[in-house]
């Protein structure tokens, strides 16, 4: 392996290379290593680390290279592109919720869990549609490399450590085997940050998303969107109450008729907390001592727990896919109200317990999460029903934005 920190790949398209047996004979895929480092990089040649001759030749002559581009992102480092790849695998629903958002979301081919995608979002924009289960499922009691072989994506946009570090399936060499047989990996796991074995950079939602529209070539489909997202997190900021009469929440994963409860932190960062951030509220868990799930921590609470700290409100998450608000009511909300411990907490009794939103929470996640959360916890200073243009923003999807 190169010593180098940062790598170069060329993904090649399904015109460029000629595949046989599963090795890449054209189209220049360079390996390099995983370490992010530097975020800056040259060409290396994979054997060397130093820049080729042809490398030069087609960057001085420009040939094909007028086409290229570059994406840099950790831990991976830079990868280089000949043009926007087809077929792309990612992993978590916050990306596959880009991809749709910059009008690419045909090209997303998989899933680590489809349960995990919430969609519902979708039916409110014309013409967006993704239905999970055409995503291949990488998970199967474990994250085998075969669906990697069989999709022959042009791309995985997956941070590498999901799969050695979060899920614990991989070791360094089938991440090698699966990148110079397959195709390199970009990505960085942003839905919490909690995790020990996380020590490079983290990219907050819209980071990331630019990093994916860069992929893409998006650039102004990102724009709009991303402009769209600081309007409507102006005016909901400005019409907020003081800090000091906004309620604190307590975020957990309880599903259907808990017993037991799951904390997360709201305090902390992470994508899928990024609209609680917009709205200021504060984390019930604070000065309590109860940590958040990470992959190490793994710890539970009960409703008398749950009952000493006593949050303002509850915001209760589950796995269940399209839940609506009814179906929440009678399998969480309704089962708390006749707990004999449950129904003394103050969320219940001023009927302050809400859908938590999903863990993997992608930019159209996010703008529909920051309306849903202002409306449900300030309905008096909120009270339209719509706080951004569904049909602009379908547009901006469906059929981009005139340069």
């Amino acid at each position: 392996m190169d010593d180098n920190n940062t790598i170069r790949h060329e993904i090649p398209t399904r015109r460029d290379i000629v595949k046989s047996g599963g090795t890449i004979i054209g189209g220049g895929l360079l390996a390099g290593c995983l370490n992010g480092g530097n975020s800056e990089s040259t060409p290396t040649d994979a054997a060397t680390g130093t820049s080729t001759q042809s490398d030069r030749d087609t960057t001085e002559t420009g040939t094909e290279a007028d086409q290229s581009y570059s994406v840099t992102m950790e831990p991976v480092g830079t990868v280089e592109f000949d043009a926007e790849p087809e077929t792309v695998a990612p992993f978590t629903a916050d990306y596959i919720d880009m991809m749709v958002a910059l009008g690419h979301g045909d090209a997303a081919q998989s899933i680590w869990y489809q349960g995990r995608y919430k969609t519902i979002h979708y039916e409110e924009l014309d013409g967006v549609s993704m239905d999970p289960s055409s995503l291949t499922q990488l998970w199967n009691d474990g994250i085998s490399k075969e669906p990697f072989y069989e999709i022959d994506a042009d791309l995985h946009l997956i941070d590498p450590y999901a799969l050695t570090d979060w899920f614990q399936a991989w070791d360094q060499d089938d991440l090698e085997e699966i990148r110079g047989n397959v195709a390199p990996f970009i990505g960085n796991v942003i839905f919490r940050r909690t995790d020990s074995w996380h020590d490079y950079r983290y990219y907050s939602l819209y980071e990331a998303f630019e990093k994916v529209a860069e992929i893409f070539q998006e650039k102004a489909r990102y724009e709009a969107i991303k402009s769209i997202h600081d309007d409507m997190v102006a005016t909901v900021q400005s019409r907020l109450p003081a800090p000091d009469d906004r309620p604190n929440a307590a975020l957990v994963f309880g599903g259907q008729e808990p017993e037991e409860f799951s904390p997360y932190r709201l305090s902390g960062n992470g994508a899928n907390k990024e609209h609680f951030h917009t709205l200021g509220l504060s984390d019930a868990f604070a000065g309590t001592g109860v940590d958040g799930l990470s992959t190490s921590d793994r710890g539970t609470i009960d409703y008398e727990t749950l009952l000493e700290i006593d949050p303002d409100s509850l915001l209760v998450r589950y796995h269940e896919e399209g839940l609506t608000r009814g179906d929440f009511e009678e399998a969480v909300v309704q089962h708390m109200e006749e707990h004999p411990v449950g129904s003394e907490l103050t969320a219940v009794q001023n009927d302050r317990v809400f859908r938590g939103g999903p863990i993997y929470s992608g930019p159209l996640h996010n703008l529909f999460m920051i309306e849903r959360y202002a409306t449900g916890y300030f309905p008096e200073r909120f009270s339209e029903d719509e706080l951004f243009d569904r049909d602009e923003l379908a547009s901006i999807i469906t059929e981009g934005v005139e340069q």
